[in-house]
């Protein structure tokens, strides 16, 4: 379905079953009346967002992709925190050149309640239909920090794939987790095996833990993010033959998902 709710982000949710796939940075939309006030620009925008992730959720028997920016509200921080009111906020950007009003902020807070909302009673269904649930919380990260032209972020810090693991029970999950990383460390991708290690950089944000503390024993919850290999980080131009690497190697894992998933009781 496609949210119209004035006050939810729109966002697509697909599907159903205990594999969720979500892509909640995907977006690049603002309403109009917080552009006008924004100090960056759309290309500061998209460098910051995680464009193109959405169609890595093909994986998932159920999908989700917010096509709201994280600008306008960031679903994977606290209510309190979702809006960037300060450099510190966003990476050093100053994202406003005037305070957005107290009214904009109260429609940006709606926003995230009524999103959590949703997701919650979409869950609450997978929950009781299926046992377990396995959320995939797909995400890219930058990592050409001094320009196109400059040197990469030292690879040995900046693995291809993260896999955050600190909103789950990291113990209970253990055998999946370690099959997941596995399977995409075995993907053939006709060259290098993919790099992928755990919690490094990134453990997950607050859409994961949200997660975990609402079904505590039935939800296993990775975040995911991949390096930004298969685009221009600066200009956002997308190398396709990359991107579809990275699909087919999060297709490859499932199977191994669904078997643990299987093992794991009650």
């Amino acid at each position: 379905m496609i949210s119209r709710d004035e006050h939810a982000p729109r966002f697509t949710l697909d599907g159903f079953g205990p594999i969720l796939a979500a892509a909640i940075h995907d977006g690049h939309a603002v309403r109009p009346s917080l552009l006008s006030i924004m100090n960056i620009t759309e290309a500061q925008r998209l460098r910051d967002e995680d464009p193109y992730t959405g169609r890595l959720t093909v994986v998932g028997d159920a999908r989700l992709v917010i096509r709201t920016s994280r600008f306008e509200v960031d679903v994977n921080r606290t209510r309190a925190e979702c809006v960037y009111l300060t450099p510190a906020d966003a990476w050093g950007l100053d994202v406003w050149r005037e305070r957005p009003g107290e009214a904009e902020l109260e429609r940006s807070y709606a926003l995230h309640d009524a999103f959590y909302a949703s997701i919650g009673e979409f869950l609450e269904r997978i929950e009781r239909e299926h046992g377990l649930l396995v959320v995939l919380d797909l995400h890219s990260y930058n990592h050409m920090p001094d320009g196109p032209d400059g040197p990469p972020a030292d690879p040995e810090r900046n693995p291809v794939v993260i896999v955050g693991t600190g909103n789950t029970d990291a113990e209970r999950w253990r055998d999946l987790i370690d099959r997941f990383i596995g399977d995409l460390r075995s993907f053939d991708t006709g060259g290098e095996p993919l790099d992928v290690r755990e919690n490094v950089k990134f453990t997950g944000g607050d859409f994961t833990r949200w997660i975990h503390g609402r079904f505590p024993r039935s939800s296993c919850c990775l975040a995911i993010e991949f390096k930004k290999t298969f685009m221009d980080e600066w200009t956002g131009e997308l190398d396709e033959a990359e991107l579809d690497v990275r699909r087919r190697a999060l297709e490859a894992a499932i199977p191994g998902v669904r078997e643990e998933l299987a093992r794991v009781g009650p």
